[in-house]
């Protein structure tokens, strides 16, 4: 994959995970709010739930982030396109649908 093409990517998926990560913090702090306030009738399950569904969620996208850090590395270096296991190439349409993908799809399937 040309290196423009994976740069261009790679920011543009850093910046969608980024923006949902603003979001989901504007609405931890609301469900926080929410699980902490005893004058609701509603169920306040509820709200614990969403404030735990919410910190999976992040945690997610914090991960997802590191390795879109790693995959910048990885386009600095010369190794993007390679997996990180084997160096075998990673198919561009594989790039194009996940440009942090560090393995080939028979290897994230083989775990």
């Amino acid at each position: 994959m040309d290196s423009e093409v994976a740069r261009r990517l790679l920011a543009e998926e850093r910046a969608r995970v980024e923006g949902l990560l603003a979001g989901l913090r504007a609405d931890q702090d609301g469900d926080r709010e929410a699980a902490n306030d005893s004058g609701d009738w509603s169920d306040p399950a509820q709200a614990i739930t969403a404030v735990g569904n919410d910190d999976v969620l992040a945690r997610d996208l914090t991960e997802r982030l590191k390795a879109i850090t790693r995959a910048e590395a990885r386009l600095a270096d010369g190794t993007y396109g390679r997996s990180v296991r084997s160096g075998t190439p990673i198919p561009d349409a594989r790039l194009e649908w996940d440009p942090a993908a560090e393995l080939t799809v028979e290897e994230a399937a083989r775990g």
